[in-house]
């Protein structure tokens, strides 16, 4: 993040105020990266004189800030991959992800999204480390969104923790869910005697998921899901937890055979685009295989 700045023109409400309060109230940075770059090679300037986070400004000044060179992973190989680009612009990157590749590297896959992206900066001139802002389990599809900046990386961050970053998934389980629109609001936490799953039990934490009925079968349904909580594995063990897990989940109860993977697609995501003041939408079309499964090839959702 070799040189990247940011320039604001100070308004007559922060006349008075000092850079400090300027840049944590007004920008939402955080301490940490206020440490960072006074210790680590960043710069602060009013009208393009150096100052530090005790001048007061005053109206119509110029704010530049600095940020210092985020350093690459040296760990994280770099790996080329045709990467399905949502949308793109100096701050964020999102990519509608296959099914069967994982969001980061693990020590059980020789590939991970993440090294996609790391060779796509590079290939690019683009000396950025890989801030995933969400992230789908190596199995489920759709739209993964990165921040190629520390900055972009916390503000999206912040927005998850406060729940106004909007996710919705589908979902094909086995059966029909009799209430064809509902809440399941069940505690999640991990499984006894498990590193990986989890399981509905009191002494988790809460876990609420919305769904709708988009179509069914006499066997299977295709559901609009909608997360108020973001717990790990939550689809999975939430539907599994009233019977109907998802088709191809074998972890949580699914059956293989009509698809070889769970059949879960995160289909759209809704974020404030800190940086262009205004919230945008993606949404990314339901993958073959599970479009397969429903009959519903050429369909549009």
């Amino acid at each position: 993040m070799s040189g990247l700045q940011f320039n604001w023109k100070v308004e007559e409400r922060n006349d008075g105020t000092l850079v400090r309060e300027f840049l944590l109230r007004e920008k939402s940075l955080s301490r940490s990266m206020l440490t960072d770059i006074k210790f680590k090679g960043g710069s602060i300037r009013v009208n393009g004189e150096i100052r530090n986070v005790r001048t007061t400004l005053h109206t119509g000044d110029l704010v530049s800030l600095t940020f210092p060179e985020e350093k690459v992973s040296e760990t994280m190989k770099p790996i080329e991959m045709n990467l399905r680009i949502t949308f793109e612009d100096e701050h964020f990157l999102l990519i509608n992800k296959p099914s069967n590749l994982p969001t980061i590297p693990s020590r059980h896959s020789e590939s991970s999204l993440a090294q996609g992206v790391l060779a796509y900066y590079q290939k690019h001139d683009l000396n950025r480390t890989v801030h995933a802002v969400n992230r789908l389990d190596r199995d489920t599809s759709g739209l993964v969104l990165f921040a190629k900046h520390r900055y972009a990386h916390d503000l999206l961050s912040r927005q998850q923790k406060n729940k106004t970053m909007k996710r919705t998934y589908y979902a094909i389980i086995h059966g029909v869910i009799e209430q064809k629109d509902g809440v399941i609001d069940q505690p999640i936490g991990r499984k006894e005697g498990s590193i990986i799953e989890r399981a509905v039990r009191e002494d988790g934490q809460r876990a609420v998921t919305h769904y709708r009925t988009i179509r069914a079968s006499s066997t299977k349904s295709l559901l609009e899901i909608k997360l108020l909580t973001g717990r790990t594995h939550q689809i999975r063990v939430h539907l599994s937890s009233i019977g109907h897990p998802l088709l191809g989940d074998d972890l949580y109860g699914g059956e293989k055979g009509e698809i070889n993977r769970q059949a879960l697609h995160s289909k759209s995501i809704a974020f404030y685009h800190p940086f262009l003041e205004k919230t945008l939408t993606f949404t990314a079309e339901l993958e073959e295989d599970m479009r397969n499964v429903m009959e519903m090839r050429g369909t549009s959702l």
